[in-house]
């Protein structure tokens, strides 16, 4: 019998299969929990989908870097953070008459769902220096060590973060209920 040996284009494509198959499965398994750190990041759909859209671009590119796949979602909120950083470079800021702009307000109708937007307002206006950490706890349960490298930091200056952002977020929901009345106890 004879054999074909197997070429260097069977070998590209093979591997081109193995990557697209790695891939496919990363985004379908990490793009939700992304998408939703992305979104409280920025606060705007349109703007957070482009930075994932982007985010999972950069991914392919630098799959082949990516060795253990326990460290996938660090790795894409390392580069979603990246990309976000990216647009503050590139930003240009359009201007808008106040005359011309129309405020909607919610319909929200469930008071479950009020205190959770509110809780959430709360959250998006805390300084960055102590949302961010918070988000990575709260949304993705990571550990104050997990977060501290995530973040560049020491894991004691996140668990000072994470404190102060508890206990701002504290403050302001028990100045919120005191000024529509509400007491606890």
């Amino acid at each position: 019998m004879f054999f074909r040996k197997q070429s260097a284009n069977d070998s590209v494509s093979e591997d081109v299969v193995v990557k697209q198959k790695r891939y496919e499965t990363l985004v379908h398994s990490l793009h939700a929990d992304i998408f939703r750190y992305a979104y409280w990041l920025v606060k705007d759909k349109a703007v957070a989908e482009d930075i994932v859209q982007e985010t999972f671009l950069r991914a392919w590119k630098s799959l082949d870097s990516l060795k253990d796949e326990k460290a996938a979602k660090s790795w894409l909120i390392t580069i979603l953070r990246r990309e976000n950083a990216r647009r503050f470079e590139r930003k240009q800021f359009d201007l808008v008459d106040m005359d011309d702009v129309t405020l909607e307000g919610d319909n929200l109708s469930n008071e479950l769902e009020i205190e959770y937007q509110e809780l959430r307002l709360l959250m998006a206006d805390l300084n960055e220096e102590y949302r961010e950490p918070l988000i990575l706890q709260v949304m993705y349960g990571y550990s104050g060590d997990e977060i501290a490298k995530q973040l560049n930091l020491n894991k004691n200056t996140v668990m000072t973060r994470l404190f102060r952002a508890r206990s701002q977020l504290k403050e302001a929901l028990e100045k919120s209920n005191n000024s529509r009345g509400y007491k606890n106890g």
